[in-house]
């Protein structure tokens, strides 16, 4: 098919040619000293990511590495752990904690809904004998485009006067929607390289904070590869302790150059306006959102609830086919009833009028019910809403 193929999922997300330049980079000797600078210059941009003076540590692995890297470092066998059914990958990480032989209190939910900060709070409270060790909620739950608050979370977990850690997946919301580690006292961020970071799959990552370091001091879930330990005081001089991912380091150096160049702020706002460009092209076809609460809306994909008799996953085939351009599925028990629209990592107004176009198409390739006018009203958001100047 001729032109570029459209990758509209959210995450992996479409990899700037800056970085693949960065990646194509001969490898080096991960014990010299070229090696060394890069790795100081890696682990203390990343700290300026997660916004964070603490340390971060990086994984040659998936974001589901570092969700067992977070538990392991800080849990052992028989613990308590507080849970919420926010989407499949909260029900995923739920699952590797049962399977690590993890208690875990899983508060039920729809997959509307991120989580309710008076629970956690009651929780908590009602946990006089303090079994429960921490808590850990997604940020931003891909599956369905809902983000959690996290300062309400840890308002409440304050509020109770509890000691659990706070545990949080920010793996789609990193470098894309304002996370704030130590402001936001979180004890141990799980992300990953494939979305906000504009890179191929491949690297895990958390920031821990010293409350995080003390309890990995008694914690007893076996970890070697995942130890933090020996990460952190290899770290020290800019090197790891295995064989580090090389050159998707030196594509994260230049990721975060990127992120830094443009501003934080101006990364989220940018997030934002696609967010609500988005939903408004939603709206104007007359299809509903699956977030039910708007104070939730991610602004990293938009989660679209297909009419009652339509498949979602027949519709995202037509637009492959047609338009070559590709659509998040709907995972887990929203299988064939959504369709996602990333819109995060290295994007601007034009590639999502492109991809909002091809969406639009397919609808009406796809028989499905609709009004025409969502690309409009996306394209009369983004004039209105105008564009942050870029710094000078």
């Amino acid at each position: 098919m001729a032109g570029r193929h459209f990758l509209q999922i959210p995450g992996p997300t479409n990899v700037p040619d800056r970085i693949l330049r960065a990646v194509a980079q001969p490898t080096i000797d991960h014990r010299g000293p070229a090696f060394a600078r890069l790795g100081r210059e890696v682990l203390d941009g990343m700290q300026r990511v997660f916004q964070t003076t603490g340390p971060v540590v990086i994984f040659p692995s998936s974001g589901t590495g570092a969700w067992e890297a977070a538990l392991a470092n800080t849990l052992s066998p028989g613990d308590k752990l507080l849970m919420f059914e926010t989407g499949y990958f909260a029900t995923l990480w739920r699952d590797m904690a049962e399977r690590l032989g993890l208690v875990v209190d899983f508060v039920p939910g729809d997959w509307r809904h991120g989580v309710d900060a008076a629970i956690v709070e009651q929780k908590l409270a009602d946990d006089r004998a303090r079994a429960i060790k921490a808590v850990a909620i997604v940020h931003n739950e891909t599956s369905t485009g809902v983000t959690t608050r996290i300062p309400p979370v840890r308002r409440a977990i304050d509020a109770a006067r509890h000691p659990a850690l706070l545990l949080v997946d920010t793996v789609s919301s990193l470098g894309s929607i304002d996370y704030r580690h130590d402001e936001w006292g979180v004890d141990v961020a799980v992300s990953g390289s494939q979305k906000g970071l504009m890179l191929p799959p491949g690297l895990g990552f958390n920031a821990i904070s010293g409350k995080a370091l003390a309890a990995s001091s008694a914690a007893r879930l076996p970890r070697i590869y995942w130890d933090w330990t020996a990460m952190i005081k290899n770290n020290a001089a800019g090197f790891f302790p295995a064989t580090p991912g090389t050159n998707l380091l030196y594509g994260l150096r230049e990721a975060i150059a990127m992120l830094m160049e443009e501003g934080l702020a101006a990364v989220f706002a940018r997030h934002q306006r696609f967010g609500e460009a988005s939903r408004r092209a939603a709206a104007a076809w007359g299809l509903e959102l699956l977030p039910a609460n708007p104070d939730e809306y991610s602004s990293v994909l938009t989660a679209v609830v297909m009419p009652a008799g339509h498949d979602a996953d027949v519709f995202r085939s037509i637009v492959l086919e047609r338009f070559d351009m590709s659509l998040g599925a709907g995972l887990g028990q929203l299988k064939g009833k959504v369709f996602r629209i990333g819109h995060l990592g290295d994007f601007n107004d034009l590639m999502l009028a492109g991809t909002l176009a091809g969406i639009e198409m397919g609808l009406a390739a796809a028989d499905v019910p609709h009004t025409r006018g969502g690309i409009t009203a996306a394209l009369d958001y983004l004039a209105a809403a105008a564009r942050p100047a870029l710094r000078t």
